[in-house]
């Protein structure tokens, strides 16, 4: 797996996995997406030494088992884990939402686009952003 062009994405919705995944390939991105599919799934993810460590973390936060915020706070609350950036990304657009999320340790909150031409143009612009414009902790 390359590490430089490597994005970790918690989203439960399969359609919307298969979108973001789409939207990615459309818009000629080399990155690799590793999804999982709820936060408890994220952290089991994140907590395994074997598994390599993603650039950056795309959260929804209406998952299953764990939200997006609970998985927030795990990871901002364990030293080996709080440096990756996280983007929340996700359908809410909520006032009280964005500042929750902020005040958790997001890096950026997006909400999802509703048209898939947005959404590739968006997967551009974050690829862009997060992998070829900053510096990374970790890369």
């Amino acid at each position: 797996m390359n590490k430089l062009n490597y994005i970790l994405i918690a989203e439960d919705d399969a359609d919307d996995q298969l979108l973001i995944k789409s939207a990615f390939s459309q818009a000629g991105l080399d990155t690799t997406l590793q999804f999982t599919n709820n936060g408890e799934e994220l952290i089991g993810f994140l907590k395994n030494k074997s598994n390599d460590e993603p650039s950056f973390i795309l959260l929804d936060l209406n998952m299953p088992k764990m939200d997006g915020n609970e998985c927030l706070s795990f990871i901002r609350a364990n030293t080996d884990l709080r440096h990756i950036p996280i983007i929340v990304f996700t359908t809410s657009s909520l006032k009280e939402n964005i500042q929750k999320a902020y005040q958790l340790g997001a890096n950026s909150y997006i909400t999802k686009p509703t048209s898939f031409n947005t959404l590739k143009d968006l997967a551009r612009l974050i690829n862009d952003y997060w992998l070829n414009t900053i510096k990374l902790p970790h890369a």
